[in-house]
Formats: structure tokens, C-alpha cells, sequence
């Protein structure tokens, strides 16, 4: 069983027609999952619907212990982009034992339709989640990046590796 924590971010944002901004109102990873036609055992629970750039220590306790009470060894977080680097860093020194974590996010609601990258973002973690060794990780835009080997880069937008060969 896949063991997937919704935390918010851009990923399960709406748009507001009359005002212009973005708001929270339920996660949109089960209709993502059936539009994929996605059959794997998969366990979704929601542990909070935060902006990242919002996201407190607090949270990022709450997101371990999860992770640390979780029968599962196979964990996918949804996070937002601006701070999921920051949340991995967090989770790697937790040291929870003998589990696969893989953060994913989306730079455009997938409230947006087809201009989202939130329906493939989702499909690659749930790829690597299943065949990476234990350990914490962020997958974007088709790439997976040890929690310690990654930025995004605030220009173009893509999250890219640190110091690559």
C-alpha cells in the first residue's frame, strides 16, 4: 500500500473567478488517480492544506510523525514548490527508518486543466516511490533528487540537481 499525505500547496489550489486568487478547498489527488486510471493500493490522507511558503515547524512535525506512524515504506507527500526542499531537509533528519518519502508538487493548479503540471508530477513520484531505496526525496518535472542533492532554481522555474558531475 502506497501511503500518499496531501499538505496543500499549488498542487490542490483553486482559482476564484471574481477575485483573482488562489484559495484551498478539498484535495484533487482521488480524481487525479481515477482520471489516470491508476489501480495501485493506495492510502490518502490529508494532513493539512497550507501554502508552503506558510508552512510552519509545527506542520513539519506533524508531516514526520505521520510519515514515522504509517505502515507504510512507500510515502508520497504533496507540498508546494517553494518550500518542499526545506520540508525534505527536515524529514531526512528525522530518521525515519526503513521508508521511501517522495515530495512532489505542481508550479500550476491542477485546477488548470492540461497547463498543469500536477497530474505528471504525480505519476512520476508514484513511479519512483515504488522502486527508490529508503531514504527522502523530491520529484519534479520527470526527475527524482536525493533530499540533499536538489534546488529550485527561482529563474527558470525547474528544479535542478546541486553540484552535478
Amino acid at each position: 500500500m502506497i501511503q500518499v499525505f496531501v499538505t496543500g500547496g499549488t498542487f490542490d489550489k483553486e482559482y476564484n473567478y471574481l477575485s483573482g486568487g488562489l484559495f484551498f478547498e478539498d484535495t484533487h489527488i482521488p480524481k487525479m488517480l481515477e482520471r489516470g486510471r491508476c489501480t495501485l493500493p493506495i492510502n490518502i490522507k490529508t494532513l493539512m492544506m497550507v501554502d508552503s511558503l506558510e508552512m510552519t515547524e509545527s506542520d513539519r512535525e506533524i508531516i514526520a510523525h505521520n510519515c514515522r506512524r504509517s505502515e507504510s515504506s512507500q510515502i508520497l507527500i504533496t507540498h508546494g514548490t517553494d518550500r518542499v526542499v526545506e520540508t525534505a531537509n527536515f524529514l531526512a533528519s528525522q530518521q525515519i527508518e526503513g521508508k521511501t518519502i517522495v515530495l512532489t508538487g505542481a508550479m500550476i493548479p491542477y485546477a488548470f486543466g492540461t497547463s498543469s503540471d500536477g497530474f505528471f508530477n504525480l505519476g512520476s513520484a508514484l513511479a519512483f516511490v515504488q522502486i527508490l531505496s529508503p531514504g527522502v526525496y523530491v520529484s519534479m518535472n520527470g526527475q527524482c533528487f536525493p533530499w540533499d542533492q536538489v534546488r529550485k532554481n527561482t529563474k527558470t522555474g525547474y528544479f535542478e540537481e546541486l553540484n552535478p558531475d
